[in-house]
């Protein structure tokens, strides 16, 4: 790909300007409808590519296929796939992506601040240890008051791209390929409305990792807690002996939490943790959410006794109270199954040493929509995109890792066709 003119910066310099935040509150599909106004941008594209089949179904998922040019007739059909929505977290609205070119390796002082008090937002390079590799490069990043976008606006330029550079290089011989744009990936929902059917792929492949040369066979696997306390209401000029506060009841739970362990700020690798993510209520009724993490589903049912035991324990001192203790399944550690399809991961970790990297396999603390897509029946790790900082206003990527993200993308087209 030498002599090809790459289109993933322009693409996500584009892309990153559309505000395609996500809410966790909504109960629509997808949870906000200003996601689809990228997705229809990405069809439009598409077909001027002359990928005539690009469509945007009515829950926001953009489905295309790139035809087969092999003759070959077994070579199976795969996926790849990015989300289009940005993190609740920090807001994606105004966002002013900034180029800095041939980076000299000190530290980028991002010109905004939200408020006038507030000094001026500082990528370290000692709080990023990633960025030492890039000096020379070019880095992109937002101005300072808003998230950046490349989770997983970066993927998504990228799989533009590769397919771009597919559609314009028959020379290139590949299996049938298939795109799929996602919304609502980070309110965990992002597969909820997948037609794995209609999909057809037998493989995926997220591009949705970190650092260059990255592949992730093994996330997490995912609960939500939702904690409902019932208290008792009383007139507090009349409740001495009446009144059970839920919100005091809640907060007791939650100071009853390991300060030193089993959260997100104490752990690190292979470690799990309960995380509180949301509470509300009043006097005579509270809600907390919490999210649980482990790589074993072990692990998760561990934390959640652990959960319920702390509950009970403060219901005893509030004897006419209850509460209510629900566990909802949000994924799986993908690991399960990509075991079963060695080939999968085998073919990505060949496509990315012929781009000239030397591989690394890892896990993920966190997870992606091949979490759920492989126990849909659709084996799918995750490769680099490049992005760093994601869900924050240092979010940044280096331009030169899109650019080899599109090369590994085209590869592993290839070597699937190579080894059918």
């Amino acid at each position: 790909m030498n002599d090809y003119r790459f289109t993933a910066l322009e693409r996500f310099l584009r892309y990153v300007q559309i505000d395609t935040q996500s809410d966790p509150q909504s109960t629509a599909n997808p949870s906000t409808e200003k996601q689809k106004d990228l997705s229809r941008v990405l069809v439009q594209e598409l077909h001027e590519m002359g990928i005539s089949d690009a469509e945007l179904d009515e829950w926001g998922y953009v489905y295309a296929t790139i035809p087969a040019n092999t003759d070959k007739a077994d070579v199976p059909v795969i996926c790849f796939c990015s989300h289009v929505d940005t993190s609740p977290d920090v807001t994606g609205a105004g966002v002013k992506p900034m180029v800095h070119e041939r980076w000299d390796g000190t530290d980028i002082v991002l010109p905004e601040r939200r408020a006038a008090d507030e000094p001026l937002p500082v990528i370290r390079v000692a709080d990023h240890p990633d960025l030492r590799e890039q000096i020379g490069n070019d880095i992109v990043t937002a101005s300072g008051t808003t998230l950046l976008g490349a989770d997983n606006k970066a993927g998504v330029a990228e799989i533009m791209d590769a397919a771009n550079y597919l559609m314009t290089h028959p020379e290139v011989k590949h299996g049938t390929i298939r795109l799929l744009f996602t919304p609502d990936e980070e309110v965990g929902r992002g597969t909820e409305k997948v037609n794995i059917q209609k999909l057809g792929a037998q493989f995926g492949y997220t591009i949705d990792g970190e650092a260059l040369g990255t592949l992730e066979d093994e996330t997490f696997s995912a609960d939500a807690v939702r904690i409902t306390i019932q208290g008792v209401s009383a007139h507090p000029g009349f409740a001495k002996g009446k009144l059970e506060n839920a919100l005091k009841m809640a907060a007791d739970f939650l100071a009853t939490l390991p300060k030193d362990t089993m959260s997100p700020e104490m752990t690190e690798g292979k470690e799990g943790f309960v995380h509180p993510t949301r509470m509300e209520g009043n006097q005579d009724q509270a809600v907390v959410e919490l999210i649980i993490r482990d790589f074993t589903v072990a692990g998760l049912h561990e934390k959640e006794a652990y959960l319920q035991d702390r509950l009970n324990n403060v219901l005893t001192h509030y004897p006419n109270s209850t509460a209510q203790f629900v566990v909802k399944e949000q994924y799986r550690n993908m690991k399960e199954v990509l075991d079963q399809h060695p080939a999968v991961v085998d073919n990505a970790l060949e496509a990315i040493r012929r781009t000239g990297l030397s591989p690394e396999r890892r896990s993920i603390r966190g997870g992606t929509d091949g979490s759920r897509l492989s126990f849909m029946g659709l084996p799918c790790p995750n490769i680099f995109a490049g992005e760093h900082a994601f869900h924050s206003r240092l979010e940044w990527v280096s331009v030169q890792d899109m650019q080899k993200a599109v090369e590994v993308i085209v590869n592993v087209c290839q070597v699937w066709e190579e080894r059918a």
